[in-house]
């Protein structure tokens, strides 16, 4: 609920268990007066004091008062240039050369249901699920406008923001940085954590104390990268996961990005993030507009579980679409590692028929099908069927693995080039390349530059070809590296800073054609695993490939740290074969089917090499998996250990909403000689529930919750089990 208290100027966003607000001052500033639990509404602005502060400068309109200062002030969208010091969300360079931007409130409006941004992935609620606030900022001097953008969803407890400039003036305006969001939260003693990493190592979460000074993580990779995951967290030093103050807040972007953690001289925090202002410039002629994308923020005040599971809800129901949203996903079998480039019709046949007696619903084809595609030197760019390896092309194998039962997908780079290509040969110009410079290769290929719309029609004309000549069911969209040489022969010099975000929504332009195109393809999300898992894909992807890395005791690291914000049903996880490709460590197949199953769920091998056991295995887990999808893809998810910190077992939760059931998954690690015991304990139950906990015995909730449940002992390294629980 949006409240706006005329008299003392008062915005009050209202969600089920929060309150956000922040008020109009006598000069036309919006100042920030407190996000947390939800209050009654009074106003917190008595907490705003003023103090002659040495340095701090006052505005025009202060007079020989010396007492405020923009410096000192909480606000809601710092602008650079005015007297605020600390880390602006805007910084622009005007006509004169100038770089100054006061923004003062001129008007607002209050609306049923959410915002849309056109061209940018955001959050989405119908009347009566959603309200919306618009607040129109100005800066008298140069015209610039600011629209911010407010999204309240009450029962989820999440609040969206977004901005829209224009230039209002008469004269060029240059946005140098663009942020989309602020929080000021006053003096805090506050942790901070990020989730970083590396290529098959991503997402780790970092815990840190908020120190003096600024603290920042940002990609300048051309996307969200494996090194940080443009989601972060502040929160009570002494906050866990069922106790204590937490923030969380999301960009809904795949680009480059920023976010920023400041304490000030005097102790308070704040926090920003939106799109990184490294060679960004992105020039606005009078008239013209820029929107930054939204940022998602939820506040709980009972811990990290309820941030996450807010979280969970909203990617869930208000951000995925389509018609995968709430459907079941497929059982996959990707054939990468088990025939990598060197693959024909028959192998695949043989795959396939081996995939199907044991229950598997798709198989996906990966690299290596199209083109003049042997290995990872050349094809990329020529979307067309490789006749060598697949003579009568896809209709005919897609037909015959219809006929087994199971769907068909295939794998797709559409954003690169090889320079062994007919495309690179025919455009070569279309490839990312700074006129006489000699061209940066990763992975032995170049990115085509999807700011300009006809490279990628052209591209996705070739790809749609491909979708229309078969039953394809599925697409594994893959991006393999990162942006260099970013410069485009469309844009001139002074516009070059506006590449990256430009490659950015070309991106999605191509996606939402495809989605237009193909509503009822899934398209699966991936960037050398997860290189590009955030909000923003999963707008137009609702799963994404977690990492390159499927080592099973590896996963629990970056499937843990991936659960802060993102909910099971869209991380990509399969079974691999053991030893593992990655780590060759050796897991049992029950292990890493326990792994896989808190996420999509599918197989990563070569089922024709596996004992008549292991296959039996396979049927299994898979009747498993769908038994149990309604609540390892919707139930509301626990972390009940750290893996980081508990070596002797990992162990997470997925709880029915009714709480009438649950399942409790539990990996060890390395066996130890003469152990001692080691104990589980739910979360979550009805204290007065009677559960049957696989068949063992019928416990009340509070007595597993507080009592726990005993692990078996011994058996080897890195032992599994899964415990069902079920209201009697």
């Amino acid at each position: 609920m949006i409240e706006f208290v005329a008299s003392s100027r008062l915005f009050n966003l209202h969600t089920h268990h929060t309150t956000y607000q922040f008020l109009i001052d006598p000069n036309g500033f919006l100042l920030h007066t407190y996000y947390g639990r939800r209050c009654g509404g009074d106003s917190f602005g008595y907490l705003l004091r003023q103090a002659d502060r040495g340095f701090s400068p006052n505005p025009r309109e202060a007079g020989r008062d010396r007492t405020f200062s923009l410096d000192t002030q909480p606000q809601e969208f710092p602008a650079v240039g005015v007297g605020d010091f600390r880390t602006p969300v805007l910084e622009v360079e005007n006509a004169d050369g100038s770089c100054a931007a006061d923004l003062r409130y001129v008007s607002h409006t209050i609306s049923s249901g959410k915002y849309a941004l056109e061209g940018l992935p955001a959050f989405y609620g119908e009347e009566g699920e959603a309200e919306t606030l618009e607040v129109l900022l100005r800066d008298p001097w140069t015209g610039l406008e600011a629209t911010l953008y407010y999204g309240v969803f009450p029962q989820l407890d999440l609040i969206t923001r977004a901005v829209r400039f224009q230039n209002g003036g008469s004269q060029p305006i240059a946005l140098t940085r663009a942020m989309s969001a602020c929080l000021d939260l006053g003096r805090m003693d506050l942790d901070l954590i990020t989730f970083d990493g590396y290529h098959t190592g991503e997402r780790h979460p970092c815990r840190q104390a908020v120190r003096p000074g600024l603290q920042q993580i940002s990609s300048i990779r051309g996307i969200t990268s494996h090194q940080h995951n443009n989601f972060v967290v502040l929160c009570q030093k002494d906050a866990g996961e069922t106790h204590g103050l937490c923030y969380g807040m999301a960009l809904v972007y795949s680009g480059n990005f920023e976010a920023n953690v400041e304490r000030s001289q005097f102790g308070d925090v704040r926090l920003t993030m939106g799109i990184s202002p490294w060679h960004f410039r992105f020039q606005l002629a009078p008239g013209e507009v820029f929107t930054a994308p939204e940022v998602a923020m939820t506040c709980s005040g009972s811990g990290l579980q309820t941030m996450s599971q807010n979280f969970h809800r909203a990617i869930r129901h208000n951000l995925c679409r389509g018609w995968w949203k709430t459907r079941r996903r497929p059982v996959l079998l990707n054939t990468w590692e088990a025939a990598y480039f060197d693959f024909d019709q028959q192998k695949l046949l043989e795959i396939a028929s081996s995939a199907a007696e044991t229950g598997v619903e798709l198989l996906v084809m990966d690299d290596g099908w199209f083109g003049e595609r042997n290995d990872d030197y050349e094809g990329l760019g020529d979307w067309f069927v490789n006749l060598k390896k697949l003579p009568g092309g896809l209709a005919p194998l897609v037909e015959q693995i219809n006929a087994m039962g199971m769907d068909f997908g295939i794998w797709i780079e559409p954003e690169m080039v090889s320079e062994k290509s007919r495309l690179y040969q025919e455009h070569p110009d279309w490839a990312l390349q700074i006129p006489g410079r000699p061209s940066t290769r990763g992975r032995s290929q170049l990115v085509l530059d999807f700011s300009r719309e006809e490279v990628w029609r052209s591209v996705y004309a070739q790809i749609k070809k491909v979708l229309e000549s078969a039953n394809i069911t599925y697409v594994k969209w893959d991006m393999n590296r990162s942006l260099t040489d970013v410069w485009s022969g469309a844009l001139p010099a002074q516009r070059q800073g506006e590449l990256y975000h430009r490659y950015v929504l070309g991106v999605y332009a191509m996606l939402e054609q495809m989605i237009t195109d193909f509503p009822k393809i899934l398209i699966e999300g991936c960037s050398g695993g997860g290189g590009r898992f955030d909000c923003g894909m999963l707008y137009y992807t609702p799963q994404i490939w977690a990492s390159d890395n499927t080592d099973a005791m590896d996963r629990l690291l970056i499937q843990y740290g991936t659960s802060f914000c993102y909910p099971t049903s869209t991380v990509g996880s399969h079974v691999s074969a053991s030893p593992n490709e990655q780590t060759g460590r050796r897991t049992s197949l029950q292990t890493r089917a326990v792994v896989a199953m808190s996420g999509t769920f599918g197989y990563e091998l070569d089922p024709r090499k596996l004992s008549e056991g292991e296959r039996s295995q396979m049927r299994a887990q898979i009747d498993e998996f769908k038994r149990f999808y309604h609540l390892l893809q919707d139930g509301d998810y626990a972390r009940l250990t750290n893996p980081f910190r508990d070596q002797e077992f990992t162990a997470w939760q997925h709880t029915a909403p009714d709480r009438s059931e649950a399942l409790v998954s539990v990996v060890a690690g390395m066996a130890r000689s003469n152990a001692p015991f080691r104990t589980v304990y739910p979360r979550g139950l009805d204290p007065d529930m009677i559960y049957q906990v696989d068949g063992w015995g019928c416990f009340r909730g509070d007595t597993l919750m507080y009592g726990g449940i005993p692990l078996p002992q011994g058996g080897g390294d890195y032992q599994s089990w899964q415990f069902h629980l079920k209201k009697v």
